[in-house]
């Protein structure tokens, strides 16, 4: 059908694109799985929600401006289009400024709450120390990402993303496994390869801007209701993300408590949905373009449509997932460590692994929706109301049940954010389209 095609043709490549990201997640976790002590796996796992934490916080700068830019090319408003790119640079510029100078303080603060062992902290401390520099570079590919998709141009998403994670594996194996670089070398790669991607998506912004025609303009830049519109929406996603990568922190740090053994069997499984959830976004992303152009012209039709059709193709794909993990989960996680109490600590979980895309894909769906719509303090509201039920749920169920507790906990969290957000979807719906 050519609605499953214009779909398809936005997906895809974003669905390549994504899981080069967890890909890239997945050779950090194999290298580090390799060494002779699960304290590196467990190292890793904790520098990278830290910086889970840091950059999804200000993942606002991808969505908004997807959102809000999809709007205003559905407008024809190629003035409007590059004035929210430029209010998101400024804003990821400042940001990386504020992140390096409260830098220590940051690494202080998440030492006093994930509580890892001593060692795993010391790893942990040299990984931030080295990556935190890349903050410029990776605040500004948020903004560049999220501005490039709403032009519709998945293919120049996927071009930058891949080079981003194909530079970062190659020096990640280059570092560590050929110049014993440890976990410093992994994060010294994760910069170097940042900053290529910004020099890469800022030549594709060229091109772009040459195609759209139009100017800066100061006063469209500096618009100070846009300027406050764009800060309301900042702030709802910016909860809403840290709501999320709370509920991942959580989990992570409960992990922790019970060993690093535990630890570094959760962060492996952790890697099945990580790459679950990069892939499936690419419909996210999709509905998010195409309902965001279909706000934008007060087309409903067009909105329905895209809706429905990503939504089939993702749960489709959704499915897809489970039945790999069934059917070779044992062995992905084989790929992940040679460590055998980690690989029967990982295969005692791995069902969780294989339940949650069925479970998930609902709640990226409906995100993707409501991005598009730009409706977002409805995401901030919904995904507080499940984390305050999953918290209280996770430690219950936790002294039930142990690790599968904890599994079931943040399996049943995946669920609220879908069922809260579907219940108020036909009202904000219909006040969009009033």
């Amino acid at each position: 059908m050519k609605a499953d095609a214009k779909v398809w043709a936005l997906a895809l490549p974003i669905i390549l694109s994504n899981i080069t990201v967890p890909l890239l997640g997945a050779v950090d976790a194999a290298v580090m799985g390799h060494m002779d002590s699960a304290a590196y796996l467990g190292a890793v796992a904790v520098g990278g929600l830290i910086f889970d934490y840091i950059y999804w916080g200000f993942g606002f700068l991808r969505l908004a401006t997807t959102g809000l830019a999809s709007q205003a090319l559905g407008r024809d408003d190629g003035d409007e289009a590059r004035a929210v790119f430029a209010r998101a640079g400024l804003i990821a510029l400042v940001g990386a400024m504020g992140l390096w100078i409260g830098q220590s303080l940051i690494f202080q603060l998440a030492r006093g709450l994930l509580e890892a062992s001593a060692e795993v902290e010391a790893l942990a401390e040299a990984y931030f120390t080295i990556r935190i520099w890349s903050a410029p570079a990776a605040l500004m590919n948020y903004a560049l990402i999220g501005w490039i998709l709403a032009r519709q141009d998945a293919r120049g998403v996927l071009i930058q993303q891949v080079s981003i994670n194909v530079i970062n594996v190659v020096l990640d194996l280059w570092f560590v496994m050929g110049m014993g670089y440890g976990v410093k070398g992994v994060a010294l790669a994760t910069v170097i390869a940042q900053y290529g991607g910004l020099l890469i998506g800022l030549i594709r912004l060229k091109g772009h801007l040459n195609a759209l025609g139009g100017g800066w303009q100061r006063q469209r830049i500096f618009d100070l209701a846009q300027i406050k519109r764009l800060m309301g929406m900042n702030v709802d996603l910016f909860i809403r993300t840290i709501c999320l990568l709370t509920s991942f922190a959580w989990f992570t740090a409960q992990g922790a408590k019970m060993g690093d053994v535990v630890l570094a069997a959760n962060a492996i499984l952790l890697q099945f949905q990580q790459f679950t959830s990069y892939a499936l976004d690419g419909f996210a992303h999709a509905v998010e373009v195409l309902s965001g152009h279909g706000v934008g012209r007060k087309d409903r039709v067009s909105f329905e449509r895209a809706v429905k059709q990503s939504t089939r193709l993702a749960a489709f794909c959704a499915l897809a997932f489970a039945g790999v993990y069934f059917v070779a989960g044992e062995a992905i996680i084989g790929l992940f460590t040679n460590l055998a109490p980690v690989i029967a600590q990982a295969e005692t979980y791995l069902i969780w692994a294989v339940i949650l895309p069925v479970v998930s894909v609902w709640s990226y769906q409906l995100d993707g929706i409501y991005f598009g719509l730009t409706q977002t303090s409805y995401l901030r509201n919904m995904i507080i109301v499940s984390l305050a039920i999953y918290l209280p749920l996770s430690l219950f169920l936790l002294s039930l049940y142990g690790n599968h507790g904890l599994w079931a906990a943040f399996t049943i969290f995946m669920g609220l954010r879908a069922i809260t957000l579907g219940m108020t979807y036909p009202k904000v719906k219909q006040k969009v389209f009033a």
